[in-house]
């Protein structure tokens, strides 16, 4: 399935409700116009819609607006090991600033909204408004900084002790997003969250029953509510 390309809404990132989590807490108004200027379109995403693919030539940032995606990467043998799952108001594609090829793919989990931001503009915008480089430099070492906490978590942590964590971590963010702490819908399948994790999938499946059976969880179809923190 291929993406909808739209032309930037009347929604500019001066009105966005997820400013916060794009934009650096210091920019004016002239500096946000400037902003506003470099999301020329808004892709729409259906699930399971590819928004860029591993190898292809970078080009731009994406900030997500609405929905999930997952980014995975492919291994020369074939296998395919996912490396995130990103929620709206966060920014995706900087992977791909080394080598200027994207050095994985991004896939939405449900019908979404990205904004895409021209990389070469922004590289331009960058030196009109130095903060916002100091920005990005912080956008990228959250990045950095989740993957080694991953790292940490699939060398150090047992499976339930993965899983649980899991779904603290995305409750977290979600609550950020202003979503209920303790509700969470899983658009994510078991099979993607054992990838992430480095568990298989029938031991996910287990862990869930077994979180479900000690009352710390309760599981209807996708949504799960966290009983006991």
């Amino acid at each position: 399935m291929k993406a909808v390309f739209t032309a930037a809404s009347s929604l500019k990132c001066s009105a966005c409700a997820l400013r916060q989590f794009c934009l650096p807490v210091e920019f004016d108004v002239d500096a946000l116009q400037h902003f506003d200027a470099l999301v020329s379109r808004r892709i729409l995403l259906r699930k399971g819609d590819s928004l860029y693919r591993q190898g292809e030539a970078l080009h731009s940032l994406y900030n997500l607006r609405v929905g999930m995606l997952k980014t995975e990467f492919c291994l020369p043998d074939g296998r395919t090991q996912i490396t995130g799952f990103h929620l709206s108001g966060e920014m995706i594609g900087f992977d791909g600033l080394g080598a200027q090829h994207y050095a994985s793919s991004a896939t939405a989990l449900e019908e979404s909204e990205v904004c895409e931001i021209r990389f070469e503009n922004l590289a331009a915008l960058t030196q009109k408004i130095p903060f916002l480089q100091k920005h990005i430099y912080q956008v990228l070492s959250r990045e950095i900084d989740r993957d080694h906490q991953h790292f940490l978590t699939l060398g150090s942590m047992r499976a339930e002790e993965r899983l649980a964590g899991f779904l603290l971590n995305l409750s977290q963010r979600l609550a950020l997003r202003g979503c209920a702490a303790d509700e969470i819908y899983l658009s994510i399948r078991r099979e993607d969250i054992g990838n992430y994790l480095g568990i298989k999938l029938e031991t996910v499946s287990r862990l869930f029953s077994r979180f479900s059976s000690a009352g710390l969880i309760q599981i209807k179809q996708r949504h799960v509510k966290l009983i006991d923190i």
